[in-house]
């Protein structure tokens, strides 16, 4: 019976407004058909307006060799994590004041972590 009430609560909960789905790397490589035209995601692939984003997740800003950052970009001191790339990427310009990305950003919440989930995926 505990059993029972436990499964019960957590589909509730799992079904609540607001609860949180998990991340999907799958549907966020859906949301980065948005990032192609600036980035590429291979490993080894070339920088384009924006860099290559292969190995983002837990890379220093402003790092990958070749490419030419903004000073914002460059000296923001940020280490790509869950966290600041949350932040980022859903106000690239007040994040990160100066830096030269024109993107306004991922507003669904969802479709960041799912974004996120495939950028890890790819790192």
């Amino acid at each position: 019976m505990k059993r029972y009430v436990a499964v019960l609560a957590l589909g509730l909960f799992a079904m609540a407004p607001g609860g949180a789905k998990a991340q999907d790397a799958a549907a966020g490589e859906k949301v980065f058909n948005q990032c192609k035209a600036c980035h590429t995601i291979e490993s080894g692939g070339p920088n384009r307006v924006g860099p290559n984003l292969h190995g983002v997740a837990s890379r220093k800003a402003g790092s990958v060799e070749g490419f030419k950052y903004s000073d914002a970009m460059a000296n923001s001191g940020i280490t790509w994590s869950e966290e600041t790339l949350d932040k980022y990427l859903a106000d690239p310009k007040s994040t990160i004041p100066g830096n030269k990305m024109a993107f306004a950003g991922v507003k669904n919440e969802q479709a960041r972590k799912d974004l996120i989930a495939f950028l890890k995926k790819n790192s």
